[in-house]
C-alpha cells in the first residue's frame, strides 16, 4: 500500500495482509483508492472514493523492476496526472449480465474445441468431415453406429454426442439472459435500434460502458475499443498504421462481426433505396476492399452508439441533415 499526500510526496510505504488493509482504511479519514482494473474494489468502506486505472497507463510511472512496492508507488504517482483517464466503475447488475457473455464465450469455445478434437478423431480412420460445424452435427448419429469404426471410438462419439446437447442447452441459456437483458435495459434498446447491432452487442455494449460521458468524443471512444489507427507521428508529420487493437476485445470483436451484415445488407439493397450509410459503405467497399471496410463500418457505428448513450437518443438516420455543416447558407453569410 503505498499512501501519498497532496504535496505528491510519499508518507507510508507498508505491506499488509487483506485483514490488516481493512482495519487501516477504517482508522483514516476518507480518501481515495486507486488499482487496476483486476484489483476490484470489494470490501471499500464507505466514505472513500475508488478509481480504477487501466495497467498499460501505470507502466510508464514504474521506476525499476516490477514488484508490488513499486506497482503500488507508481499507481499512487499515475492517479496523480491531470489528464489521467479513469476505467469507469460498473454495477452490480453489470458485472452480473457480464459474467453471463464470459461464460458463453467459454461454452462457445469449448464447443469449437470439441468440434475440430472429434473430427481429427475421425480423419486418422479414414472419415473425412467439412469444416462445417452443422456438417458434423448432422454425421454424428450416423457415425455412432458406422461399422467402419471401433466399438470404443464409436462409445466415445456418443459421449461427444451427449457433451454436445449439454453445450447447446447451456449456450442457450445464455442467449435467453442477455435477450432478456437486451430487452429491459433502455440503453441496450437504443442500441439495438441501429443495423448491425444485435441482442448480444447491444448487451454488453450496455454493461460495458455504464457512462459514456466519460468519453469526451465518438473518436475516443472508438479509439478505447482499438478500432483507430496506431500513430507513429512525429515533426508534424502524421503516419497512420494498423488499428491499435487496444481496449475491450470482446466488444471490438462484436462490433466487427455486426459489420458483415451491415455490409451484406448494404451490398443487397436496391440503389434507388439505398440509404445515405449504405452509399457510403458501397462507395468505401470499392475504393478500400472488404476486411477494411469492416473496419470502417464497426468504427462509424462505435462512433454513432457513443452518440446514441451520451445525449440518451434514439437512433435518427436523418440526423446529419441537422448538422451545422449541412444547414442552407442565409443570404448575406457567404
Amino acid at each position: 500500500m503505498c499512501t501519498v499526500r497532496l504535496s505528491n510526496d510519499v508518507f507510508l510505504d507498508a505491506t499488509h495482509s487483506r485483514g490488516g488493509q481493512n482495519n487501516y482504511r477504517r482508522a483514516m479519514s476518507p480518501w481515495r483508492r486507486v488499482g487496476r482494473p483486476i484489483t476490484g474494489v470489494a470490501g471499500l468502506p464507505r466514505g472513500h472514493t475508488a478509481r480504477l486505472i487501466a495497467a498499460e497507463f501505470v507502466v510508464p510511472f514504474r521506476k525499476g523492476g516490477k514488484n508490488d512496492t513499486a506497482d503500488a508507488e507508481a499507481i499512487a504517482i499515475a492517479a496523480r496526472q491531470p489528464t489521467m483517464r479513469f476505467v469507469p466503475i460498473k454495477t452490480i447488475d453489470q458485472q452480473a449480465i457480464l459474467a453471463w457473455h464470459s461464460v458463453r464465450e467459454g461454452w462457445k469455445e469449448e464447443r469449437t474445441a470439441l468440434l475440430n478434437r472429434v473430427r481429427g478423431l475421425l480423419a486418422e480412420f479414414g472419415i473425412v468431415i467439412g469444416r462445417s460445424s452443422d456438417r458434423l452435427l448432422t454425421e454424428l448419429p450416423r457415425l455412432t453406429e458406422d461399422s467402419r469404426l471401433p466399438d470404443g471410438v464409436r462409445a466415445l462419439l456418443l459421449d461427444a454426442r451427449e457433451h454436445f446437447a449439454a453445450l447447446h442447452a447451456r449456450l442457450a441459456r445464455c442467449d435467453a439472459q442477455i435477450a432478456a437483458h437486451a430487452r429491459n435495459s433502455p440503453a441496450a434498446q437504443r442500441a439495438g435500434e441501429l443495423l448491425g447491432v444485435g441482442p448480444l452487442t447491444s448487451s454488453a455494449l450496455a454493461a460495458t460502458v455504464p457512462d459514456a460521458n466519460v468519453f469526451r468524443s465518438g473518436r475516443q471512444f472508438s479509439a478505447w475499443l482499438g478500432l483507430t489507427p496506431r500513430q507513429h507521428s512525429s515533426g508534424g508529420k502524421t503516419r497512420l498504421g494498423r488499428i491499435s487493437l487496444r481496449g475491450n476485445v470482446y466488444l471490438r470483436t462484436l462490433l466487427i462481426q455486426g459489420a458483415r451484415s451491415t455490409l451484406q445488407s448494404a451490398i443487397n439493397a436496391e440503389p434507388s433505396r439505398a440509404s445515405r450509410l449504405q452509399r457510403w459503405i458501397i462507395e468505401l467497399y470499392g475504393r478500400k476492399g472488404y476486411y477494411k471496410t469492416l473496419i470502417a463500418i464497426a468504427n462509424k457505428h462505435a462512433r454513432i452508439l457513443w452518440a446514441m448513450l451520451a445525449k440518451d437518443e434514439r437512433y435518427d438516420a436523418s440526423a446529419w441533415q441537422r448538422h451545422p455543416l449541412n444547414q442552407p447558407l442565409l443570404p448575406g453569410n457567404t
